[in-house]
C-alpha cells in the first residue's frame, strides 16, 4: 500500500539549548591591576517553538525530523559581556495541532490560531558573571554560575482536524461523494469500505459569500473505540468539529440502529462527543418516495433535526446547507 501524505500524528527527539556559563573575570587596566570583577552573564539556550501554519494540513513534512536540537548559548566574557543566546528552533505546524510529552502524556501546547506562536521547550538561563557577586565584604569574588542545562526528551506531536462540519457513518455511507458536490473537494471515491483513510477537508460555498469548512473523515464501524477498523484515529479527528453530520444511507437495513451504532462508538470513546450538535442526513434518497421518507422519519430520534438528500441529483442539498449553517449559528442561550 502506497505511503499516504496524510500523516496526524509525529514522534520527535528534541533538546533545548543549554545556557552559556557565566564568566570568572577580572579587569585590569593600566593604571589598576586590580579594578574589580567583570565577567558577564551567559546567554540563554535556544528555545523549541511551535508555530502555527494555516497553509499546512499534515505532519508530513516533520517525517524526516526526527531529532530538534536548539543551539547552546555562549559564555560570558569579560568587560562584562553577556554570550549570544542560542538559535531558537522554530516548528510550522497545522492548525489543530497538539504536543505532548510521550512519557507523561502531559498535553504541553496546542496551536489553534495562524501565526500563534508557543514556546513549547524553553532553553537553558545563562549563568551570571561573576561581577554580579561582589558585595562590600567580598569585592573580587571567584564564583560565575554555569548556564542551566537544556531539557531533553521524546516528544509528540498530534494533528486533530479542523472543522465546522464532521462527516461520520459507516464506510460506504457516501461520505465522499457528498463532500465532492457541495465542496471543491476531490475525495477519492469507490464502491468499497475505507476508501477514505484520510480526512478530507472542503469549504462549502454558502449565500452571500459566507461558507463553512466540514471534514470527510474516515467510516467508522462497530468497535471503532476500541481500536477496531481505523479506530482511535478516525476518533480523534472528530474532537474538534463543533457539529457532527451523521450520513446514513437510504438503503440501510435498519437506519435507527446504525445511527445508535454511530453514537454509542462516539460515547464509548469519549463521551464530551455526545454535546455537540448532531444533524441527520439520509443519503442516496433519491430512491425513495415520500411514503418511505415518512416511515424512515419515524424511526429517527426527533431531538435531531434530519433532512433526506441525494448527491445524484442533488435534491436536499441547498436545506441541508441551509440546515448546518442554521445549527452552525445558533444563538448560545445566556
Amino acid at each position: 500500500m502506497e505511503k499516504s501524505n496524510f500523516v496526524d500524528q509525529i514522534r520527535i527527539f528534541c533538546r533545548s539549548g543549554h545556557g552559556g556559563a557565566g564568566s570568572r573575570h577580572f579587569m585590569r587596566t593600566k593604571y589598576n591591576p586590580k579594578a574589580g570583577p567583570d565577567g558577564g552573564d551567559g546567554g540563554r539556550g535556544g528555545h523549541i517553538i511551535l508555530r502555527g501554519n494555516k497553509n499546512l494540513w499534515t505532519l508530513l513534512h516533520l517525517r524526516y525530523f526526527k531529532n530538534v536540537l536548539a543551539e547552546n548559548g555562549q559564555g560570558g566574557s569579560g568587560n562584562n559581556c553577556t554570550g549570544r543566546s542560542g538559535k531558537d528552533i522554530i516548528i510550522d505546524v497545522p492548525l489543530g495541532t497538539i504536543a505532548f510529552d510521550e512519557e507523561t502524556q502531559i498535553k504541553e501546547a496546542e496551536i489553534l490560531e495562524d501565526g500563534q506562536e508557543i514556546i513549547w521547550i524553553k532553553g537553558g538561563r545563562g549563568g551570571l558573571g561573576n561581577s554580579n557577586f561582589a558585595t562590600a565584604t567580598s569585592q573580587a569574588p571567584e564564583y560565575a554560575q554555569p548556564g542551566e542545562p537544556g531539557q531533553e526528551a521524546w516528544k509528540v506531536l498530534e494533528l486533530k482536524v479542523l472543522a465546522d462540519v464532521g462527516l461520520v457513518g459507516f464506510p460506504n455511507a457516501g461520505k465522499s461523494t457528498l463532500l465532492s458536490v457541495i465542496t471543491a473537494a476531490k475525495p477519492k471515491i469507490a464502491d468499497y469500505a475505507f476508501t477514505t483513510i484520510d480526512p478530507n477537508l472542503g469549504i462549502v460555498a454558502y449565500r452571500e459569500n459566507k461558507s463553512f469548512c466540514v471534514a470527510d473523515l474516515p467510516g467508522i464501524i462497530e468497535g471503532a473505540a476500541e481500536g477496531k477498523g481505523l479506530g482511535h484515529r478516525f476518533l480523534r479527528h472528530i474532537e474538534r468539529n463543533p457539529i457532527l453530520l451523521f450520513l446514513i444511507p437510504a438503503d440501510s437495513k435498519d437506519h435507527r440502529k446504525e445511527y445508535d451504532i454511530l453514537v454509542n462508538e462516539l460515547e464509548q470513546y469519549n463521551s464530551e462527543l455526545l454535546h455537540k450538535d448532531f444533524v441527520i442526513a439520509i443519503s442516496k434518497s433519491d430512491m425513495l418516495d415520500d411514503e418511505l421518507k415518512a416511515a424512515i422519519s419515524r424511526e429517527l430520534p426527533t431531538e435531531i433535526p434530519h433532512v433526506f438528500i441525494s448527491s445524484l441529483n442533488g435534491n436536499g442539498l441547498v436545506a441541508l446547507k441551509d440546515l448546518l449553517w442554521q445549527v452552525l449559528n445558533k444563538e448560545v442561550a445566556g
